[in-house]
């Protein structure tokens, strides 16, 4: 199976920067919809970001346009998170996921996360104020 594994959370001040890494191993991830996901306590799952491996397209939750700035590295199977301008209501657990084999369907469907077939396990952020 799939696996992605999570780095570079931690804790930062408001107004800080952290860049989160999703590696995928077992497979190459080409052809597929990278999507970040964040959830805090008591809160339901949110889109955040996401990315398709091949084309390049990008999609941004409108929380966070302007100043998180998804990408991906495909010669290191890795998707990057570069989050600036941190602010408190940004903590929480995040996650990244894959689509493989409905990939195509990533413009419409990266907020859900149903549509995600694999997931890391998480890599906490806080921000504080």
């Amino acid at each position: 199976q799939v696996q992605l594994v999570e780095s570079g959370g931690g804790s930062v001040q408001a107004g800080g920067s952290l860049r989160l890494s999703c590696a995928v191993l077992s497979y190459t991830y080409s052809n597929s919809c990278m999507g970040w996901f964040r959830q805090a306590p008591g809160k339901g799952r949110e889109g955040v970001a996401a990315i398709y491996t091949d084309g390049g397209s990008t999609y941004y939750a409108d929380s966070v346009k302007g100043r998180f700035t998804i990408s991906r590295d495909n010669g290191k199977n890795t998707v990057y998170l570069q989050m600036k301008g941190l602010k408190p209501e940004a903590t929480a657990m995040y996650s990244c996921a894959t689509a493989y084999w409905r990939s195509y369907y990533c413009s419409t469907q990266w907020r859900i996360p149903s549509y995600f077939g694999y997931w890391g396990q998480g890599t906490q952020v806080t921000v504080s104020s």
